[in-house]
């Protein structure tokens, strides 16, 4: 199945944030590579930077519906990377960040050349802390990303389950157990940890390799004492993980690889 693009270009014009970082021991594989869930701290992190530098409303009152990543090829092991992050487009309540990781090249750490290496979209509902619940976007925020954005509109609807109870029975069953320190400042289970169930699977499937397009939608929040099961159902053109907790799913992740 040939891969969809990243759904929003590098903009032409706006607000851009950029950080630079090194590929540390305890984010790579035994073999060295970047996982997946060291990825996604990466994107809280410059998300989180990005909304105080920006001034934004209420830098902390954002939480992840959904997130994509394509990555052609995976930095590894003291690389220095560049992260960049600007917005992708907007909704009523939610806004879509857009970040992209390249590999800095040249001598001596030298910026001259990048090498792209993953392209990530991810889903933000800005939300009232208290209650959780929803909060329409102000207009000073809608301002301060517009031109990024360039009048992009985005949809909030999950699309992974499309057609997923006509699947065939899980080719594989796990549990995955959760720690204390699985769980972030909000008391939920931290978006990261969803990826590393999708890191579980890429250790047991070692075929499956870079290019790869993969997807993190999330269904209902997990609480501490929880305990995730996932079924694994391999279809015609992905492989899709259901977790559920409590017997209902609380995400859904989809892998499609070339």
């Amino acid at each position: 199945m040939q891969q969809v693009p990243p759904p929003a270009p590098y903009p032409t014009a706006g607000r851009t944030y950029r950080v630079q970082r090194r590929v540390r021991l305890g984010d790579v594989t035994p073999k060295g590579r970047l996982r997946l869930d060291a990825v996604a701290r990466y994107l809280q992190d410059i998300a989180t930077d990005d909304s105080i530098d920006g001034a934004y409303d209420d830098p902390h009152g954002w939480v992840v519906r959904r997130t994509e990543m394509w990555v052609d090829h995976f930095p590894k092991y003291l690389d220095d990377i560049n992260i960049e992050t600007w917005c992708g487009g907007v909704g009523s309540h939610w806004a879509e960040r857009r970040t992209r990781i390249t590999v800095v090249g040249g001598d001596a750490g030298s910026e001259s050349t990048t090498t792209a290496a993953i392209e990530t979209a991810a889903l933000w509902v800005r939300v009232d802390l208290t209650t959780l619940k929803p909060l329409a976007l102000s207009d000073d925020f809608r301002t301060r990303i517009g031109e990024a954005a360039a009048g992009r509109k985005i949809s909030a609807r999950l699309h992974v389950g499309r057609d997923l109870a006509d699947a065939p029975a899980p080719v594989a069953q796990f549990t995955q157990p959760l720690r204390f320190s699985d769980f972030d400042a909000v008391g939920h289970l931290n978006n990261a940890v969803y990826w590393e169930s999708l890191e579980e699977y890429l250790g047991a499937n070692r075929e499956r390799r870079a290019p790869l397009h993969a997807t993190v939608e999330h269904h209902r929040s997990v609480e501490p004492g929880a305990s995730l099961q996932i079924a694994v159902h391999e279809l015609q053109s992905r492989t899709v993980l259901r977790l559920v907790d409590d017997q209902e799913t609380a995400a859904l992740i989809q892998l499609v690889t070339d």
